[in-house]
């Protein structure tokens, strides 16, 4: 089954995107700066509504928009919002952290996953600022640290999906099944089934993913 993971901003079309096919949310607030969590009441409600038609939530953890380089109170807040998914029912949480050279912050990494509590685990597109040649050794890193799977547009964002392809290719040839690549970005109902076989994946993400 192809797995069509919609961004949604707050509860309120949540039931319109699963009526029109989607059967994975993720939940963010503000998606006009890439997303970021939302409150206790919004992810509770989300839940309720996600248990009761069986549908999977990976909610976003992010304290606020720009770049994906936390000090340590915003990774307080980020602990802190990953309890509150845990105690609601998440199924899975978003995150990504950089440092100031745009490598993996694997120390600020690792107290987030430890803070996970057994989640499925999602790096977001942060991926997509970490240097070209460091990507691989991302991509090992993450899949030897229990990240389940890694959501990248394949470049930067102001390429339509359709130029970023080939380097997409190439991340899912060297995560060599160990972890699940999800493109993202500029996917939408009209290109999701076409991109899902050419790339040869089962679990796509967009905003516009599927038509509501």
């Amino acid at each position: 089954m192809l797995i069509k993971e919609v961004a949604v901003e707050n509860f309120t079309d949540i039931p319109k995107q699963f009526a029109a096919g989607a059967n994975r949310f993720e939940l963010c607030d503000n998606l006009a700066v890439g997303g970021t969590t939302v409150s206790k009441g919004v992810m509770s409600e989300t839940m309720h509504y996600a248990q009761d038609n069986q549908v999977p939530v990976m909610a976003m953890i992010r304290p606020r928009g720009g770049n994906f380089v936390y000090n340590d109170t915003e990774l307080k807040i980020m602990e802190a919002d990953l309890f509150q998914a845990q105690q609601l029912g998440v199924d899975g949480v978003v995150f990504g952290a950089l440092d100031t050279d745009n490598q993996l912050d694997t120390d600020a990494m690792e107290f987030l996953i430890a803070a996970s509590g057994g989640m499925q685990i999602t790096f977001h597109m942060a991926f997509d600022e970490i240097p070209s040649d460091a990507q691989l050794d991302a991509l090992a890193w993450l899949s030897e640290h229990d990240i389940d799977r890694v959501l990248t547009h394949g470049g930067s964002l102001d390429k339509p999906i359709e130029e970023t392809l080939p380097h997409l290719q190439e991340i899912i040839d060297w995560s060599n099944g160990l972890i699940k690549i999800v493109p993202g970005g500029g996917i939408t109902a009209d290109n999701v089934d076409e991109i899902a076989t050419k790339l040869n994946v089962k679990e796509l993400h967009g905003t516009k993913i599927v038509l509501k």
